[in-house]
């Protein structure tokens, strides 16, 4: 069961919102508005692309960025990714972005991804380094697939 004091009573409220997923992706984040909308994108990408019928969700943990990381990745929409290009999905594509208590530590940053995957019943969970300016979106069916292919 997920450590509930980790998470906040907004996060909460918002993954209770969300319902369960199939796939978790965390996008630890502590000013990185210069790389991650790129991953973002690769990330919706991957998901769009290799898993149009699983219900998935991104969380951005981040550390107090005093830049616009949050907004980013909060902003990344289903009807932004339909718009730029051929893919399609069945389900809402959510994106949250959330505060952790305490000083910046990708410590702090993964036991919230962990807990959120915890309460939303993730059946995979992804870690994605905002700073990967290399990722493409094959990189989300790699990460992912193994997990999901154990629940068969």
């Amino acid at each position: 069961m997920a450590d509930e004091s980790i998470l906040s009573d907004e996060l909460i409220r918002q993954l209770i919102a969300v319902g369960e997923v199939d796939i978790l992706v965390g996008l630890p984040t502590y000013n990185n508005a210069k790389t991650v909308a790129q991953v973002v994108q690769a990330v919706r990408g991957g998901l769009l692309k290799y898993f149009p019928r699983d219900r998935v969700a991104i969380l951005n943990a981040d550390g107090g960025s005093k830049d616009d990381s949050p907004m980013l990745v909060q902003a990344a929409s289903i009807s932004d990714a339909r718009n730029s290009g051929p893919l399609q999905t069945l389900r809402t594509l959510h994106c949250i972005s959330t505060r952790y208590s305490g000083s910046p530590s990708a410590g702090s940053a993964l036991r919230t991804i962990m807990s959120a995957a915890d309460l939303l019943q993730a059946k995979a969970c992804a870690i994605v380094a905002p700073e990967s300016d290399t990722i493409a979106p094959d990189w989300i069916d790699t990460l992912s697939s193994p997990d999901l292919s154990r629940e068969l």
